[in-house]
């Protein structure tokens, strides 16, 4: 069974908390679930015996949060598969889709120029001339390069490859980052 937010085996979390994954279909009739990857390193952070710490998503059918152990990764073709050793059926892994899944991070420390998504969110975006550009929404882990997501002030998101050419400098005081985009990018 999972434990509950009010068991005291549920960790309570005033450290960080880093987004891994978001639980999608069922796959199968034993509890297997898809899940959409928010990590770039899966294969550890995932792995059977993993802890994750799962909150209920928009339109999560079990509203409870929860923690749940890895018992089974495996892929399908690009297709990441996770069992859970406390959900046993189609029936339960269809209850928690939607559900986002999260490890604790209070003992894992970033590299310098390495950044979660969850650190760089509602960071301002401003121009190499200062000019405003717009609000961090989130940081996409990508097979060759990260992508800075950015919403302008005119309603539009636009992504940013995270390399340093383009995002020469981050300012984690004052919340913003310097951005030195090609011309056409953003409107």
């Amino acid at each position: 069974m999972a434990h509950t937010e009010d068991d005291p085996q549920m960790p309570t979390h005033p450290g960080e908390r880093l987004r891994v994954a978001r639980i999608g279909k069922p796959h199968g009739i034993r509890g297997e679930v898809t899940v959409q990857l928010f990590t770039d390193e899966p294969t550890d952070r995932l792995a059977p015996g993993a802890q994750l710490i799962r909150e209920p998503g928009e339109h999560t059918q079990d509203t409870t949060r929860t923690t749940l152990t890895v018992g089974s990764q495996r892929w399908n073709k690009k297709i990441c598969l996770l069992g859970f050793d406390e959900i046993t059926d189609r029936n339960a892994a269809e209850a928690l889709r939607g559900s986002v899944l999260f490890i604790d991070v209070a003992e894992e420390a970033p590299e310098d120029d390495q950044w979660y998504s969850h650190q760089l969110e509602g960071f301002s975006c401003v121009s190499g001339e200062d000019q405003p550009l717009g609000t961090v929404a989130e940081l996409l882990p990508g097979p060759a390069q990260d992508l800075l997501v950015v919403d302008t002030a005119a309603g539009e998101q636009v992504m940013v490859p995270f390399v340093e050419e383009l995002v020469p400098q981050i300012d984690p005081e004052a919340r913003s980052i310097r951005l030195d985009p090609p011309a056409g990018l953003f409107p």
